[in-house]
């Protein structure tokens, strides 16, 4: 049913989207944030109040997946104001639509040479890249996607990022066609998936800046979808595998996830699902192989954990302990130690949670990942929104309405972080992490 007050919901977080979409830069803070709240305001209402809808728990709810789908629609001709990372995803696609492998060359050792003017790689798309100095990062899903969209558009930088939001926003539908299907699977109300397709900052962070993570969460998805339907038959197996190894190639992410897959397959078929995937994920890599590739890949990825830094939460207190006792930044050790603890974590967390849900598992492993991440983007999260729509943890939520408020670092150059914002939007999350896990333990315990 369409109420006025749906209606004028509807109005106005489609204005909003496309106010921040089309118009709003990231120095612009303020008012990011305050059109952001509003949007999130309305999230909170339209799947907890509206009672013509009965929140998230009600039946037949259209009109929302419609509005999901719209909003998501409007922002297909904006270009990304709020990350320029977009400015990598064309550098790449340019050099392997020209017939160049993007693992093989940094951008500012090739920016005036012959190679950058038969790919179009003119100097003003170079003074937009945020990392020239590095090799490109981005498995080779992504790197095929990005030669696609390069290829269709022209040199044209405009539609070039119309034809990489292309397979986002389909990917996105298809997450939520794929979210209803593994709830009505798993017994749970499909409008669940509302929590996902809803959220402000998965559809203006996926759909609207450009982030491949919509891709990723798509095919874990339907990797997780393959399994559900008879994880029993090999076809089946065979075929989640397949999938998990695109997403892996979009993002290298859901390869934390294979050690609860192995758990939940058994020893026996886990460790064939294990490998099927890692060959699945090497095929890709195929055509871009070279000794370089590896060494240019595992430099970056280096780099990425032992030097990058952002919006950070365990790791900014460990660092602090750092300048005290060392007077300098230890991120290079703090990195190493952080790694190998969240690893041996999700390692305990998949093999020795045996009373504790799938999806809480997964939510779990990924949750300690970012905790102990030393840079956490706005966008990270949306996988974390993904997650939660399969468990009764709402913090995720919270999280994804206060990490904007990471946007604040940009509002002046040079970037400055403001510790006390992130303080804040760390305390409000873990507070409310801990608040859940009391309640829901206090709930066992009553049984």
């Amino acid at each position: 049913m369409v109420t006025p007050l749906r209606l004028l919901w509807l109005i106005t977080s489609a204005t909003a989207y496309i106010i921040i979409a089309y118009t709003i830069s990231r120095q612009q803070f303020d008012w990011l944030i305050v059109l952001l709240t509003g949007l999130f305001l309305w999230y909170w209402w339209v799947l907890t109040l509206d009672q013509h809808g009965r929140g998230v728990g009600g039946e037949g709810n259209r009109f929302l997946f419609s509005a999901a789908i719209l909003f998501r629609l409007a922002l297909l001709f904006a270009m990304p104001r709020l990350s320029d990372d977009v400015y990598r995803f064309v550098w790449d696609g340019r050099l392997l639509s020209h017939g160049f492998n993007p693992y093989l060359y940094l951008p500012n050792s090739i920016v005036n040479t012959k190679i950058a003017q038969l790919a179009n790689l003119y100097g003003d798309l170079f003074r937009h890249l945020n990392s020239p100095a590095y090799f490109t990062v981005y498995p080779p899903l992504n790197q095929i996607l990005f030669g696609v969209a390069a290829r269709l558009s022209s040199n044209s930088l405009f539609w070039n990022v119309v034809w990489l939001r292309v397979p986002i926003l389909l990917s996105d539908i298809g997450s939520l066609w794929l979210l209803t299907k593994l709830l009505r699977q798993l017994g749970r109300s499909p409008n669940l998936a509302l929590l996902y397709g809803l959220n402000p900052l998965v559809i203006l962070e996926l759909t609207g800046n450009l982030h491949f993570e919509a891709v990723m969460i798509f095919f874990t998805l339907l990797a997780a979808w393959w399994l559900l339907q008879d994880n029993q038959s090999w076809l089946s197996v065979l075929k989640s595998a397949g999938a998990l190894a695109l997403a892996i190639g979009s993002k290298l992410l859901p390869l934390v996830l294979l050690p609860i897959i192995v758990r939940w397959l058994g020893w026996r078929k886990g460790i064939v699902y294990a490998i099927l995937t890692g060959l699945f994920t090497i095929v890709q890599f195929v055509s871009f192989a070279s000794l370089e590739l590896v060494q240019n890949i595992f430099s970056s990825v280096n780099l990425y954990f032992q030097k990058f830094e952002f919006n950070a939460s365990i790791y900014y207190v460990l660092r602090a302990i750092g300048y005290w006792f060392k007077g300098y930044n230890a991120i290079g050790f703090i990195g190493f130690w952080l790694s190998v603890t969240t690893t041996l974590s999700m390692l305990w967390i998949s093999f020795r949670w045996r009373t504790v849900s799938i999806p809480a598992q997964v939510l779990a492993v990924l949750t300690l990942y970012f905790a102990f991440a030393t840079t956490v983007h706005p966008w990270y999260i949306t996988t974390l929104v993904a997650a939660a729509v399969f468990t009764r943890f709402r913090y995720p939520l919270v999280w994804s309405a206060l990490i904007p408020l990471s946007y604040c670092t940009y509002r002046a150059v040079p970037y400055q972080e403001n510790l006390w914002l992130t303080a804040i939007e760390y305390s409000v999350v873990f507070a409310f992490l801990v608040a859940e896990i009391r309640r829901r333990s206090e709930k066992m315990l009553a049984r």
